[in-house]
């Protein structure tokens, strides 16, 4: 975590940043933190991954559907966290295979967002 003083409006806020990697993919059945209690861990078929939520925050759009093809950096959906809208990308090429989410759902670090194949 990197410690950052920002100047908003002349207010002054102390933040924490996580640097995330550019591939946040990872498998349902193995969460970066622990699920929340609508999250049901699942197997998934070799070759499908997903965008798990890289911080707390509520679904405000979903931008795809499934069975839609999405190339690495198109926007998936919009995540509001902290007042701030913050577009969910996808982190490579594939099909949306599902969409866990929808709009208005309260997400947790790690929840499944988007399954792509």
């Amino acid at each position: 975590m990197k410690k950052f003083n920002i100047t908003v409006n002349g207010k002054l806020y102390k933040v924490e940043v996580e640097e995330i990697r550019e591939d946040v993919t990872s498998d349902v059945s193995e969460p970066k933190s622990k699920p929340s209690p609508s999250s049901k861990p699942v197997d998934l078929p070799i070759g499908v991954k997903t965008i798990p939520a890289p911080m707390p925050g509520t679904i405000l759009d979903i931008k795809v559907k499934e069975g839609q093809p999405v190339k690495k950096g198109d926007v998936l959906l919009i995540l509001e966290a902290m007042k701030m809208e913050n577009e969910i990308a996808a982190s490579f090429d594939g099909i949306i295979a599902s969409i866990n989410v929808s709009k208005g759902t309260s997400v947790n670090t790690g929840d499944a967002l988007v399954t792509i194949k």
